[in-house]
């Protein structure tokens, strides 16, 4: 018995294993962050940190662009790994973080301190989930009702950040 892994995953109870063997669930599992007991949406975030690294060296153009395809894409992907899972929105999905990270941090500067304001302001309104955010968690079903929240928490993040810097 490990005490960071769970033994199964979701309603249809896969193991890690398979998890991370499928091309989609890995993803969806935030290059396998989501696998962890303790904090995945966290764990997640923290997997994105790389994801924006790497984006923010395109134009901000194409990091918006890469953005919008990463929410399209993890609207499809998140709803994939929910039927694979056998359960909506769980735990371990967090796409939606990756995604909402990435909006969060649009069209900043970047520096040290921007980073970490962003990762933290991202995971408090994802984590607290001030209305309109718990209405769309509450209301909205399916691979967009997964995502939706933590996009909307990452507008919300980047425009408080925008305000700060």
């Amino acid at each position: 018995m490990n005490i960071l892994l769970r033994d199964y995953y979701g309603k249809r109870r896969l193991t890690a294993r398979q998890i991370l063997s499928d091309p989609l669930l890995f993803l969806a599992f935030g290059f396998g962050s989501g696998l962890s007991k303790f904090m995945p949406g966290t764990l997640g975030t923290i997997a994105a940190i790389p994801v924006y690294l790497f984006f923010m060296q395109l134009s901000p153009t194409y990091y918006l662009l890469a953005t919008l395809l990463s929410i399209a894409f993890g609207i499809y992907l998140c709803e994939q790994a929910a039927k694979k899972l056998g359960e909506h929105d769980f735990g371990g999905i967090v796409w939606d973080e990756v995604a909402g990270f990435l909006v969060t941090m649009c069209w900043l500067p970047f520096s040290w301190q921007s980073l970490i304001a962003g990762f933290v302001l991202f995971r408090l309104l994802d984590i607290f989930k001030p209305w309109p955010i718990s209405w769309l968690d509450q209301h909205v079903s399916g691979g967009l009702g997964i995502m939706i929240d933590d996009v909307l928490a990452g507008v919300f993040a980047a425009l408080l950040l925008r305000i700060w810097f």
